[in-house]
């Protein structure tokens, strides 16, 4: 059932799971269809895929982040429809943050805005429907740009790497939350067995969804392990990247400055 790492991030553009498609047209409207299928339970899913973890590790990348308690400071929030890291920056900064939250789906951002209104954070946030590949922003516009659990879905992580770097402020930082690959002997074969076993068989049961979950878990494998990806950071012309892994390296927060 395991499945090698690919070499580089290229190697996502036409990767469906472990299946390959015909272009990377293809896969953004296959997981497009995903992620308009499960938007209603994105959270839901997150605890099923983590074991509730992921709520653990969006504190430990915002704590990492440290956004300042200052007017002004602004920061972009991709893949990040439900708003659920957002809310956790915004609030981190005792709400003098203001930010924008871009996902390519309209089904995951109108959650996150209905919830945004509802915890009063609608005056410090924006949703916006776009690409991460192509984002229609100005160049240096934001403090810090924050992606979890979204840039595996994405075709051209290179061309989403050189969005993010165009995008940032001098001195600003690129900060990346992702399932990564596990690094402890008994733990990966635990995880193995609940990825492929647990996981689809609780979304088809909870979500009636197998077929998503089953994407999603192979999506995780496919993606380029801890070194890989942070070598296409440095390649998008980051520096200073580090890396720091998350329950054995079940998940990873990259890090990198625009200097």
């Amino acid at each position: 059932m395991s499945q090698t790492r690919v070499t580089g991030a290229e190697a996502m553009e036409t990767a469906y799971g472990f299946s390959t498609v015909a272009g990377r047209e293809e896969k953004q409207a296959r997981v497009n269809d995903v992620f308009h299928r499960v938007a209603e339970r994105y959270d839901l899913m997150n605890d099923l895929m983590s074991g509730g973890l992921h709520r653990v590790w969006k504190n430990a990348m915002v704590a990492w982040l440290s956004p300042p308690h200052r007017a002004g400071w602004n920061f972009i929030d991709v893949a990040g429809g439900t708003g659920d890291v957002a809310f956790r920056i915004t609030e981190a900064s005792r709400r003098r943050a203001t930010g924008t939250v871009l996902d390519i789906n309209a089904s995951m951002l109108g959650v996150g805005a209905e919830r945004a209104v509802k915890r009063g954070l609608d005056e410090n946030l924006v949703f916006v429907e776009g690409n991460a590949e192509e984002l229609a922003l100005p160049d240096a516009g934001f403090d810090a740009y924050t992606i979890a659990f979204g840039i595996r879905n994405v075709p051209r992580i290179d061309a989403a790497l050189a969005e993010a770097y165009r995008v940032l402020k001098p001195g600003g930082r690129f900060m990346c939350l992702e399932f990564s690959e596990v690094d402890m002997p008994i733990l990966d074969r635990i995880y193995e067995q609940w990825s492929f076993k647990v996981i689809p068989r609780i979304g088809e049961t909870v979500a009636r969804d197998r077929e998503s979950y089953e994407y999603l878990v192979e999506s995780i494998r496919r993606f380029p392990n801890q070194a890989n990806f942070a070598s296409a950071i440095r390649t998008a012309g980051f520096e200073r990247v580090t890396y720091r892994n998350l329950s054995g390296g079940i998940a990873a927060i990259h890090s990198g400055w625009k200097l």
